[in-house]
């Protein structure tokens, strides 16, 4: 069962992160090498105080000018070897966690690509989007940088400890004695951080899905002068993202100060009570200087462990809602089938048996029966080639019809049968891989007008010669060919989004041709031709009588002139077929079907005077 957005597990900032160390199996390697270059340079930046120190030392003691030579000497190769091994670092472990961000971007794309259309009636896209953005970069920078960093904190931290620890412990301990409210400081700030930035990412998220609908939907907008109230309402939503960051600023300016004051009140313990050591010879001057040196390498650590601890917060923030997609399972169309399709030639047998369905809720499955049956107690059985047809009002479940046959949804009582086999038992791949569907919305891509026709049977087993035959039959039959050939690039045409510089019916024809060059068993025009003029559908139709010769075809409209010719039409009115039977037969029944019939040709004779 999927999750519903915005249950996010109760994980702590560690065990979530946890779950991401089987992306870091591929790169385990590289990982090695760069912590190593950390741990390394690290140690050896903390030696650089002692050169210093045995130099001031020797000065003191009239050491040869020879021996300060091999020690400068000493210094600068120790901080370029240190200078290479810090490049290293930085290579190694940002490049690792770009290849994560990648992985994770990839598998969370393969995921959404599996799951089913209730899931998606649940979840906004602006959020999906943001999610594959905004917090996969929090979650890059919390696998590369933020690891990195840490490393050389703690690491760097423990060498310049051991140091001073070595020089004296006990001004080590009277500096030390200021930064015992680190730990509670890094624990407290750290929740906090973890949940304004998971409020900053949510308030993304909602300010994401207003500029996708808006875009999208800019022609409504625009149509119904709604410019001025959507800018109201994007500057609102933009207020509140505002303050959720600015929330998130402020708890952040806290951090670096708060370590920083610590580490300043070590610093005035060392002048204190090292300046009485060094003025009773208890510390040589060298010994003093390499002290406070190793001091600040101390207190650059407790900085940058704040900024790390953000980074790691806000990481496990990001990927507790990048879980939620990873881990998200179908809702009910479930993908568990093994029968195998006979090999067919002839269209399939298609057949209802006391069918029901009703979309799911938006509360989940649990909440079906809040909902209305769209569909209740369907029976038919059309032979293989045969030509269903679906005729009813809007709201009828025409659609909803439709949609079974591929599983875009599952009904809740009765059984679909494909040649006699539950379409539950086959794969996915295998049953959609059969049909040709053709919704009511025309959905194009981006992408050529040949690349949009071919896209149902590119990267398969067809030539270059093959797809090209598909894509001009399909067009031909479509009444699409001529168009086409007519655009200043023919095929090689760039559609904008969703197809926009095409007509209706030319998007329609399009979708059309898309479904027939895969030349499907079953063929679904779900009121497919409505923004084509008669004359066009007529012409259409013509070419779909041989085309579809050997397939099973379901046609669903709500102009006669479409279905007339089908071998078997079936009238739905709120959800149940009321009336079935050939084009003829339903006339003379004089019921719903002849009544459509009359409002039709009244409408035909309107449009021809």
């Amino acid at each position: 069962m999927g999750k519903l957005p915005g249950e996010k597990g109760q994980l702590g900032a560690r065990k979530t992160l946890r779950r991401l160390l089987p992306y870091y199996h591929p790169y385990r390697l590289q990982v090695a090498l760069g912590l190593a270059s950390v741990v390394t340079s690290a140690a050896l930046a903390t030696s650089i105080p002692t050169y210093l120190q045995r130099g001031l030392d020797s000065i003191r003691s009239g050491a040869a000018p020879l021996e300060l030579l091999r020690l400068g000497l000493a210094m600068v190769v120790t901080s370029a070897v240190a200078g290479v091994l810090r490049f290293s670092m930085r290579q190694t472990l940002n490049g690792v966690s770009r290849h994560i961000e990648t992985d994770l971007r990839r598998d969370i794309f393969a995921r959404l690509t599996i799951l089913d259309a209730a899931w998606y009636a649940r979840w906004r896209t602006g959020d999906l989007m943001a999610r594959l953005t905004n917090d996969l970069s929090a979650v890059r920078m919390a696998a590369g940088p933020a690891l990195m960093y840490f490393t050389n904190t703690v690491f760097g931290g423990l060498f310049a400890l051991a140091m001073m620890l070595r020089i004296s412990p006990a001004l080590t301990a009277a500096a030390l004695l200021p930064m015992i409210g680190l730990p509670f400081l890094m624990l407290r700030l750290g929740r906090l951080v973890h949940a304004r930035f998971e409020r900053a990412q949510e308030q993304f998220s909602r300010l994401s899905t207003r500029a996708q609908e808006n875009l999208s939907g800019v022609r409504v907008v625009r149509a119904y002068r709604q410019e001025a109230a959507e800018v109201a309402r994007w500057h609102a939503l933009g207020e509140e993202y505002l303050h959720a960051n600015m929330a998130l600023a402020k708890l952040n300016g806290l951090m670096s100060p708060g370590f920083a004051l610590l580490a300043g009140l070590g610093s005035a313990v060392v002048i204190a009570v090292g300046g009485g050591m060094l003025i009773r010879n208890e510390l040589s001057v060298g010994s003093y200087l390499a002290f406070s040196l190793y001091l600040g390498m101390l207190t650059w650590p407790l900085i940058a462990l704040g900024w790390t601890t953000n980074l790691f917060q806000r990481g496990a923030a990001s990927f507790t809602r990048v879980l939620e997609l990873l881990e998200a399972e179908p809702v009910e169309v479930v993908d568990t089938g093994s029968a195998i399709l006979p090999r067919g030639g002839h269209g399939r047998r298609l057949e209802f048996r006391h069918v029901s369905f009703r979309y799911p809720a938006p509360g989940g499955t649990e909440r079906h029966e809040e909902s209305r049956w769209v569909l209740r107690d369907v029976c038919f059985d059309i032979p293989a080639g045969g030509t269903l047809a679906i005729v009813g009002a809007t709201g009828s479940g025409k659609s909803a019809l439709m949609d079974l046959i591929p599983r875009v949804f599952d009904p809740q009582e009765g059984e679909i049968l494909l040649d006699g086999t539950n379409i539950r038992d086959l794969p996915l791949p295998v049953l959609r891989a059969r049909v040709g569907y053709v919704p009511q919305e025309s959905l194009l891509f981006s992408e050529t007008v040949g690349e949009n026709i071919t896209y149902g049977i590119a990267g398969g087993s067809y030539t270059a010669d093959e797809m090209t035959h598909a894509r001009d039959r399909a067009t031909r039959i479509a009444q699409l060919h001529d168009t086409i050939t007519a655009l200043p690039d023919g095929f090689d045409t760039r559609l904008g989004e969703r197809g926009i510089n095409l007509s209706g019916g030319q998007k329609q024809r399009t979708a059309l041709a898309r479904a027939l060059a895969r030349t499907p068993d079953i063929v679904m025009l779900d009121d497919s031709l409505s923004a084509v003029d008669t004359h066009t559908e007529a012409a259409i139709l013509h070419g779909l009588r041989d085309a579809l010769a050997g397939c099973t075809a379901v046609i669903a409209s709500h102009r006669v002139s479409t279905v007339r010719d089908a071998d078997h039409i079936i009238v739905l009115a709120e959800g149940r077929i009321v009336e079935q039977g050939t084009h003829d037969a339903l006339v003379a029944l004089n019921g719903r079907y002849a009544e459509l019939l009359r409002k039709q040709q009244l409408l035909d004779a309107i449009e021809a005077a």
